[in-house]
C-alpha cells in the first residue's frame, strides 16, 4: 500500500498523512455476527488473545517473533494452503453470499478444532471431511473483539483436510464498500470492491487472516450480467461479460491480497502484459496517464528478477477508494485521485508495481514486521522513477519522503517510531505511517550508501530469490543480513547501528538526507515573496514540476493574511487546481487561515474523493481551527459515498474517540 502521493494501501491503508497505497488512516469496524451458537473459544494456538484488545498487555516483554497477535487462526494446529470460492454479488441487499472450501494440512497428530478469523459474517453452515466427501458439522462463534472480529470454531473429524463454510457477509462489512451508480463515473451502474489489508479479508471470508499464511486460490463470482468481475488472480481482458467469472491464482498470496471488484468496467491495452481497467469514461485517460507501466516493469525486471505473477494490470477505482494504491497481485487498485494529466503522480503506480517483489513476492509475517513490505517497496519505488524519469525526479522524490518523514517523527509517540513496531493490544491499520515506508527506505538507502549500489542490488536480487513466495519476520531478515552483508562488509556494516535503525525509536544519528537542488532553488522565492520583494506575478514557475508546487506551499507560514491568500490565488488558480496533490495542499493553508474563497472548492473536495490522505488531515483542519461545526456538515453529506474505514476514522476526528 502507498503512502502520501506513492499499501497504499489498507490503506493504505489504506491503505495516515497511506496507503492504499496514501496509508490507510482508519479503524476497523466491527460488529458480532449473527450465529446458531455463541460462545468463548480457547486463545488461539498462534499466541492470538480471544480477549478485548485493548486488556491485551502491550507493557509485557517484546513481542515474540513470528506469533501474529492479530489472528485467532490456530496455525500451529492447521495451515490452510488453498481456497475455493464460490459468491454471488447482491446489490440490493449488499452482501456477498455462497461457499468458501479450505484445503489445509495439519501440523500436529492432535485433533483439536478449527478456529478461523471471521468479521461480522453470519456462517449459515460448516461441512468438512476429505476430498468430496464432507459432511456438517458442529461449529460455533466466540466471543467479538472490537479489533479482531470473532473465531469461528470448527469441530473436524479425524483426519479431515477440507471444510466447507457456507456464509453471508453484513452489508456493514469492513472490507467490502457497496457504490450507487450516482457515486460511480458512469452514473448508471453500481460498484463494488473489497480492501483486504491489514485484517479486513476475514469480512468476507472466513480463513486464517493472517499474512503468515500464504494460500493458492479459485473463485467463481455471480454477478448482474452486465457487470464484470475482476479479482487478484488471472483476469482475461478478452472476457465477456454473462455474469458468471472464473478465476484462478495459481501462485500462493497471504489473504490481505486477496481482492475482488465488479462493476462497468472495460479494458484497454498499455503493453504486453499491462493494461488498465476502469468505467468507461475513465478508461483513455487512465490509459495515457499510466502508459509507462510496461517500462516501469521491465526497468525493475532488469535489476531485482523476473516478474513472477504473468500480468501486471491496474483498476482504477472510484474516488472513495480511502487509499492510494493497494498492490493486489496481478491487479493493482488504483485511485483516480492520481489522474493528473502529466504524470506528476505515477509514482504510486511504480510503489505498486515494486510490491510485486517486496511484500508480494516476500511478505511480512505479521503487521509488526509491515517495514519489511513498505520500506522496501519505498526504496524500490524511488529507483524505478529514477529509471524511468531520471535523476532530478528521483531526487525530488527523495527529499519529499524525507520531509514527509520528519513530520511524522514530530508527532508520534516514540513506540511508534520503531520499524519492528509492537502493535500488540491495538489496531493493525495503525501501523501504517511514514515509519514503516520513510524510515525503512531511508535505513536500505544508507546500505546501498556504505556498500556501493551494485553491491546493494545484488543483495536485494537474492534476497528476492531466497525468500520468493514466503512470509518472514524482522528476525528474519536480521539473521539473513549476518549470513550476507554483515559477513561480506564486516568493515563498512555494523550489526548494532542495524539494530537501532530497526528496533529504536527516530533516525540513527548520521543517517543520510536525501537533498534536491530543485527544493533549495524554491525557498528563497518563497522567502521573497513573503518579505514583499517580489510579487507572485512575477514568479517564474513555468517549469516547476509538481514537487515543486507542493514543495512551495507546504514551506509556507502557519499564517498569512487575507492579502497573501489572494495574491496567490489569483495568480495561480489555486482553489481550482486540478492537480488533487497541490489542492490539497493549499486547502490546508485555506483552512488554517480562514480564507473564504477556498471553503467551495473545500466541500466539493471532501464530499467527491474518499482518500484519507486526504481526508484524515482536512478533517482534523478544520476541527483544530474551530470549525468542528463545518466539518460535521460536510462530513454528514459526505459520509454516504465514504468506505467504511474512512467513516469509522473522520468519525472520531470529528466528534471525539468514541464515535463511530
Amino acid at each position: 500500500m502507498l503512502p502520501r502521493i506513492l499499501c497504499s494501501s489498507l490503506l493504505c491503508s489504506a491503505l495516515v498523512l497511506a496507503g492504499g497505497c496514501s496509508k490507510p488512516e482508519s479503524d476497523g469496524a466491527a460488529g458480532k455476527p449473527a450465529s446458531p451458537e455463541t460462545e468463548t473459544t480457547q486463545p488461539a494456538a498462534n499466541g492470538a488473545d480471544t480477549g478485548s484488545s485493548s486488556e491485551r498487555q502491550a507493557d509485557s516483554p517484546a513481542p515474540e517473533s513470528g506469533v501474529d497477535y492479530h489472528s485467532f487462526a490456530n496455525t500451529d494446529d492447521y495451515r490452510v494452503k488453498h481456497l475455493d470460492l464460490d459468491l454471488t454479488v447482491d446489490f440490493e441487499r449488499k452482501v456477498l453470499e455462497g461457499e468458501a472450501i479450505l484445503d489445509f494440512k495439519r501440523q500436529t497428530g492432535k485433533n483439536p478444532a478449527m478456529v478461523l478469523d471471521t468479521r461480522d459474517i453470519k456462517v449459515e453452515e460448516v461441512r468438512a471431511g476429505h476430498g468430496e466427501e464432507l459432511k456438517p458439522v458442529k461449529f460455533s462463534m466466540g466471543e467479538t473483539d472490537p479489533d479482531l472480529g470473532t473465531p469461528l470454531n470448527i469441530q473436524l473429524p479425524k483426519n479431515a483436510t477440507r471444510v466447507a463454510i457456507r456464509y453471508q457477509t453484513s452489508p456493514g462489512a469492513s472490507g467490502v464498500q457497496w457504490l450507487e451508480p450516482q457515486q460511480t463515473a458512469g452514473g448508471e451502474h453500481p460498484f463494488l470492491f473489497t480492501q483486504a489489508q491489514a485484517i479486513h479479508a476475514r469480512s468476507f471470508v472466513p480463513l486464517q487472516d493472517s499474512p503468515q499464511v500464504r494460500i493458492t486460490y479459485n473463485a467463481t463470482i455471480r454477478t448482474p450480467e452486465e457487470l464484470l468481475a475482476v479479482m487478484s488472480a488471472n483476469n482475461d481482458p478478452q472476457t465477456e461479460k454473462d455474469g458468471v467469472y472464473e478465476f484462478e491464482m495459481p501462485q500462493p498470496i497471504p489473504s490481505y491480497l486477496l481482492a475482488l471488484a465488479v462493476g462497468d468496467l472495460e479494458f484497454k491495452p498499455m503493453g504486453e502484459r499491462t493494461g488498465v481497467y476502469a468505467e468507461p469514461e475513465l478508461l483513455d485517460a487512465a490509459a495515457a496517464e499510466f502508459e509507462d507501466t510496461e517500462s516501469m516493469l521491465e526497468a525493475t525486471e532488469e535489476v531485482y528478477g523476473p516478474y513472477r505473477w504473468d500480468r501486471y494490470d491496474l483498476l482504477i477505482l472510484p474516488p472513495s477508494f480511502p487509499f492510494g494504491g493497494m498492490e493486489n497481485p496481478r491487479l493493482s487498485f488504483i485511485t483516480p485521485t492520481v489522474i493528473a494529466g502529466d504524470k506528476s503522480l505515477v509514482a504510486l503506480i511504480a510503489h505498486e508495481l515494486a510490491h510485486s517483489w517486496s511484500g508480494n513476492l516476500v511478505t511480512n509475517a505479521s503487521w509488526r514486521d509491515l517495514w519489511l513490505n513498505e520500506g522496501f517497496t519505498t526504496y524500490l519505488t524511488n529507483r524505478i522513477m529514477q529509471n524511468i524519469y531520471g535523476d532530478r525526479r528521483y531526487r525530488m522524490e527523495m527529499a519529499l519522503g524525507y520531509d514527509d518523514l520528519q513530520a511524522d517523527l514530530e508527532d508520534l509517540d516514540a513506540r511508534d517510531e520503531i520499524m519492528a513496531i509492537d502493535l500488540r493490544g491495538r489496531d493493525p491499520d495503525k501501523v501504517f505511517s511514514n515509519i514503516p515506508y520513510e524510515k525503512g527506505s531511508l535505513f536500505l538507502y544508507e546500505l546501498e550508501q556504505k556498500i556501493g549500489r551494485e553491491a546493494f542490488d545484488q543483495f536485494l536480487l537474492d534476497y528476492f530469490n531466497n525468500f520468493a513466495f514466503e512470509s518472514i519476520t524482522t528476525e528474519d531478515f536480521v539473521e539473513y543480513l549476518q549470513k550476507t552483508l554483515l559477513k561480506q562488509y564486516p568493515e563498512k556494516l555494523d550489526e548494532a547501528r542495524i539494530r537501532e535503525w530497526i528496533f529504536e525509536p527516530g533516525i540513527p544519528e548520521g543517517a543520510p538526507h536525501p537533498q534536491s537542488d530543485a527544493f533549495s532553488k524554491i525557498d528563497p522565492v518563497r522567502q521573497q515573496w513573503l518579505d514583499g520583494e517580489v510579487a507572485a506575478t512575477d514568479i517564474d514557475t513555468g517549469d516547476w514540476t509538481y514537487h515543486q508546487w507542493k514543495y512551495f506551499l507546504d514551506g509556507m507560514p502557519e499564517e498569512l493574511s487575507d492579502e497573501q491568500l489572494e495574491e496567490l490565488d489569483s495568480a495561480f488558480d489555486l482553489t481550482e487546481s486540478t492537480n488533487n496533490e497541490i489542492a490539497f495542499s493549499w486547502l490546508m493553508i485555506a483552512v488554517r487561515n480562514d480564507y473564504q474563497p477556498a471553503f467551495g472548492r473545500l466541500k466539493s473536495f471532501l464530499t467527491e474523493i474518499g482518500r484519507n490522505k486526504f481526508l484524515r488531515p482536512l478533517y482534523r483542519n478544520l476541527v483544530e481551527s474551530g470549525k468542528q461545526e463545518m466539518a460535521a456538515e460536510i462530513f454528514e453529506e459526505a459520509k454516504p459515498g465514504y468506505h467504511p474505514l474512512t467513516v469509522k476514522v473522520n468519525s472520531r476526528i470529528i466528534y471525539g474517540d468514541d464515535a463511530g
